[in-house]
Order: structure tokens, then C-alpha cells, then sequence
């Protein structure tokens, strides 16, 4: 999996999403916008708790294995609704479906650039 944006870690964390089977990846590029947080979002979603649970451990594995990089900071983990990780120039957001449509963060960063990536079947 290759993005427009050619950055090594996002490439990594959507291997480690799309491992598991996540789906609706969105990579937002936050790089040229007013309000950056970071440089990107990635952003999925799983079907369950257990689900989002083994995204983001996928993830984590993922990005260990390939870039020797460990988050910064995880949170959701305890309830698995929403599980945010925080790797500095990237944070990974990773959703269950109910709660990605109420909070929609990718229209609160919609000058951004954006690429929605295929699930794979």
C-alpha cells in the first residue's frame, strides 16, 4: 500500500489496519492547514470493541516491527469506542462506526487533504 503521501510510518500503520481487516481508512494530510495537531490523521474503523482492540494492536506491532517506533501515547483503550494513537507527527484514530459518524473529525479539518483508501476484501 502505497499513499500520495509517501511517508514510511503512515504507510506502516495503515499495513498494520488493514491486517485486521479495518475499514473506511481516511489519511488526512494536516501539514498545510491553520489548526495542525500534527502532520496526519489516519482514521478507520472496526465492527467491535474486540475489533478496534486488535486494530490498534496491530498497529502498534506493526510500526515496532518495521520502524522501531512505539507510540507516545495511547488512549481508549478500556473501552475500545474510539482508540487514539499518538505518534507524534501522526495520530491514528481508530473508531467504531456509531461513534466516527457523531464525532466526524474529518469535517473539523476539512481544508485538509485527504485520501481515502480502499478496503481490502
Amino acid at each position: 500500500m502505497v499513499t500520495k503521501y509517501k511517508n514510511a510510518l503512515v504507510e506502516s500503520i495503515i499495513e498494520g489496519i488493514q491486517d485486521i481487516k479495518g475499514k473506511s481508512v481516511t489519511v488526512m494530510n494536516l501539514k498545510s492547514t491553520d489548526s495542525s495537531v500534527c502532520d496526519y490523521f489516519v482514521i478507520c474503523e472496526g465492527n467491535s470493541t474486540t475489533h478496534i482492540s486488535s486494530i490498534a494492536d496491530s498497529v502498534e506491532d506493526k510500526v515496532r516491527e518495521q520502524l522501531g517506533e512505539k507510540p507516545y501515547h495511547i488512549e481508549g483503550r478500556q473501552n475500545a469506542l474510539w482508540v487514539l494513537m499518538d505518534y507524534g507527527n501522526v495520530i491514528v484514530h481508530i473508531f467504531q462506526k456509531d461513534a466516527r459518524e457523531f464525532y466526524s473529525i474529518e469535517t473539523l479539518w476539512d481544508d485538509a487533504e485527504r485520501e481515502d483508501i480502499a478496503d481490502l476484501d
